[in-house]
């Protein structure tokens, strides 16, 4: 657990390799633009760092979650914003992934594997965010179809999808128990998106709202039964958090080396500020945060990965690592002074990107609430 085993070593110089070649230096590019980054996508399909979770039986290599967490990582290093926009197919499969029959597999998973092509995973609503089982859009059964409408937001992908896992209500009278998850086409009649949102960071992850109104899905895209989703839901979350985590501290590490190397080299009073202890503490704080950040991802994405309940212990490392990148940000900008508000640096960025960790996959208190039920299940 403590060391990772060669083709682990493999994965992660690769992954770091190309988020320093190929995503760092186009980082604040995609940032001003806030375009997707389709270039970059392309590339990392091509070396085999995105679709990492779909199965070898459908054309992919079948990566566990501490591999997704690894390249996770790595990437996010990079810029969190291109990470998640290449990763977010991983997120949206989950649901196939977790209920889908053999015939939904063989066509939607083997889609992204044979063309460059982007799914979206769709749960959040605008009335209905942390509270899962709150969501308003429906799907009535008419004979062999469904009828979905229904509005859904902050779709990470959704502009650019060309397919989404939804989550609706078969049941709206049952609570979460009447739940459903479903796959839809993006070119199917009643489907349609915003422009793109405006955020305050991670801008090349587009995100946008999307809207259901009398779309026709046919009931063999149905996920497991009907009044599966909640479940299903709450599946995805133990393997989506994992990466996530790691994903947060690739953001809080390149923090703390760009905090290290500016103050190593930023005199004051004759002296590198990093010899003051005002300073020095603040780096090593944010040394610490990084290491057991990391240990925690690992250790929950190694969990699922070998059968056992992470429910817990994901959402301890979401909750940690999300902090962890908010402090080691906020504290990054404070080490770089009036220079660190300047957008000519790059921490100024950091900040805004890692303000979302705290938000989505379930906020932090979200996570703190799910720790104190799993302290006395």
């Amino acid at each position: 657990m403590y060391e990772l085993s060669d083709d682990l070593k493999m994965l992660r110089d690769l992954a770091q390799d190309f988020a320093q070649k190929e995503i760092l230096p186009k980082a604040a590019q995609y940032d001003e633009s806030g375009e997707w980054p389709w270039e970059i996508f392309k590339k990392a399909r091509n070396v085999g760092l995105v679709n990492l979770n779909i199965p070898e039986a459908y054309g992919g290599i079948g990566a566990s979650v501490l591999e997704e967490s690894i390249v996770g990582e790595a990437l996010a290093y990079g810029c969190s914003g291109i990470q998640t926009a290449l990763m977010l197919n991983q997120l949206a499969i989950l649901p196939i992934l977790i209920a889908g029959n053999d015939a939904q597999k063989e066509k939607y998973l083997s889609w992204l594997v044979d063309e460059p092509k982007v799914a979206a995973y769709c749960m959040t609503e605008p009335d209905a965010g942390s509270d899962v089982a709150g969501i308003k859009s429906s799907a009535v059964k008419q004979g062999d179809t469904y009828i979905l409408n229904g509005t859904k937001t902050w779709i990470t992908d959704g502009p650019v999808a060309s397919y989404y896992t939804v989550f609706a209500k078969t049941e709206p009278t049952a609570g979460h128990k009447g739940m459903s998850c479903f796959i839809v086409e993006r070119d199917w009649l009643g489907v349609s998106t915003s422009k793109p949102l405006e955020k305050m960071g991670q801008h090349a992850a587009q995100a946008c709202q999307l809207f259901f109104e009398n779309v026709e899905v046919p009931a063999e895209n149905l996920l497991g039964r009907e009044g599966d989703g909640f479940l299903i839901g709450m599946k995805v979350f133990d393997r989506s958090r994992p990466p996530v985590a790691a994903a947060a501290i690739g953001v809080a590490n390149r923090a703390l080396d760009e905090a290290v190397r500016y103050a190593g080299e930023r005199s004051a009073f004759g002296q590198p500020i990093s010899q003051f202890q005002g300073v020095g503490f603040m780096l090593a704080d944010m040394a610490i945060r990084v290491e057991a950040g990391r240990h925690l991802a690992h250790k929950s994405a190694w969990m699922v990965d070998n059968g056992q309940r992470n429910t817990m212990i994901a959402s301890m490392a979401k909750a940690f690592c999300a902090e962890a990148a908010m402090k080691n940000t906020t504290d990054a900008v404070q080490v770089f002074g009036g220079n660190g508000y300047s957008r000519e640096y790059p921490v100024e960025k950091l900040m805004r990107d890692a303000k979302i960790y705290q938000i989505y996959e379930g906020t932090t208190q979200i996570q703190q609430q799910i720790i104190v039920r799993e302290l006395y299940r």
